[in-house]
Order: C-alpha cells, then sequence, then structure tokens
C-alpha cells in the first residue's frame, strides 16, 4: 500500500512514517500542496491506499485540497490532523471529504490505531460485500437481494445503493453531500435537497424495527449518516 503523507512539520511528518510502517506500506513525504498535486498528477486515482493530511499548510488549506482531489474523483481515505479542535472544524473537515480527523497534540500509537481503523473500513467502499449475513440481516448486493429476520426486503435501485454505501462503510461516519454524490452520478443536474432524507426514511421504514428510534441507520447531526456497530 502507498500512504502519502502531506505535512510541513518534517519531523511530524517522518514520526508518523514510522508509526505506520509495516512490510506492505510504502510512504511519500511532501511538505506543501503543490508538491502532492504533482505527485498525485504522475500517479494513477487508486495509487495511495491511505492520504494523512494536515490542514494548515504553507501555501493552502488542506480542507480546500481534500475538496479539490474528491471533486475529481479520489477515492482514497483521507485523515486530516490539525490543531483546530473545534467543532465547526470537525464538521467543515468531514464535508469537505474527510473521512476521520485527528487533532493535535496526539499520540503516535492512537494515530496508528485510528488509521488501521479506517483501512479496515476501506474508506467510502462500495464492493467487496457480494453477499453477507449479519445477525437478523442478508444483504447480497450482486443479486440485489436483501432479507429482514428471513422474510424478503424490496428496495429500490437507489435505496439499495444507500445501503450498500452505509453498510460497506459500518461505524464511519457519511457526510451528506458524500452520500449525495455517490447515489446521484448520472449526471442528473438537479436533485432535491430532502432526497436524501427521504431515501433515509424509506431505508428505514424497511430495515428498522421502530424507525423513529433507529438502531442501524442513525443519524450524526449536523454531518450525515452511519450504520452503526451493534455489539
Amino acid at each position: 500500500m502507498n500512504i502519502l503523507i502531506l505535512e510541513d512539520d518534517m519531523a511530524l511528518c517522518k514520526g508518523i512514517e514510522l508509526a505506520l510502517a509495516a512490510p506492505n506500506r510504502q510512504f511519500t513525504l511532501v511538505p506543501n500542496i503543490g508538491n502532492a498535486k504533482a505527485v498525485i498528477k504522475e500517479s494513477a486515482p487508486d495509487f495511495f491506499g491511505l492520504i494523512v493530511l494536515d490542514v494548515n499548510l504553507p501555501d493552502g488549506s488542506g480542507v480546500d485540497f481534500c475538496r479539490e482531489i474528491r471533486a475529481a474523483g479520489f477515492g482514497s481515505p483521507v485523515l486530516m490532523l490539525t490543531a483546530n479542535d473545534t467543532e465547526i472544524d470537525m464538521v467543515t473537515g468531514l464535508q469537505a471529504g474527510a473521512d476521520d480527523y485527528v487533532t493535535k497534540p496526539f499520540s503516535l500509537a492512537v494515530l496508528r490505531a485510528r488509521i488501521d481503523a479506517l483501512l479496515r473500513r476501506g474508506g467510502l467502499a462500495v464492493g467487496g460485500l457480494d453477499c453477507k449475513a449479519d445477525g437478523e440481516f442478508v444483504f447480497d448486493f450482486e443479486k440485489q437481494h436483501f432479507e429482514k429476520n428471513g422474510k424478503v426486503v424490496e428496495l429500490s435501485k437507489t435505496e439499495a445503493k444507500l445501503l450498500q454505501l452505509l453498510y460497506s462503510n459500518k461505524g464511519q461516519i457519511l457526510t451528506r453531500e458524500r452520500l449525495s454524490e455517490r447515489l446521484w452520478q448520472d449526471g442528473t443536474e438537479y436533485v432535491d435537497e430532502n432526497a436524501l432524507s427521504v431515501s433515509i426514511r424509506r431505508l428505514r421504514s424497511k430495515l428498522e424495527d421502530e424507525p423513529s428510534k433507529p438502531r442501524f441507520i442513525k443519524t450524526v447531526h449536523g454531518i450525515g449518516y452511519k450504520w452503526a456497530v451493534i455489539l
């Protein structure tokens, strides 16, 4: 796996590299956005399996850079590093396309644990789950066959795709913006701003025992939704 670390503090950059080191991992360290763009331009869209991104950089904002690479179609998981720990900063980073957010100062051991968890989730994954049995559910995304407690559940194409996005990123917060972008990629110029809320509501009505008190499809207020990990 190739990991891009974009951080202007090169001592910290090297520390992150050492903390994340593993036999199957290679690293590219860059101190600014200009260098990062040059590296990415020369690479395939899926070349980097992870991007670790500082928010405050000498030649621009890491948030803007994250937004830019998402708009260009880069789906690699992104973890943001920042000294800004207010809720609005976190929301802004997640809405820009980050998958996780760590505030400075941080323990390198904790950072590694967070990144390992992020890589297990695979960023905003959409594949690799052709058929999955999970407690009361059976989800076969390849055959578009879904069951709850042994009974078939009929889902529309949009509902099935929404379920796949949520379930294949179990435990991860997915922003409304990123979900909408993935659900309506067919060139539709206008999608009603309530379309996602309606799709969430319909999916809950089919999968939740009490749709008004969902156990699985959780709302993260001000950010988006997630499929909850039930222990």
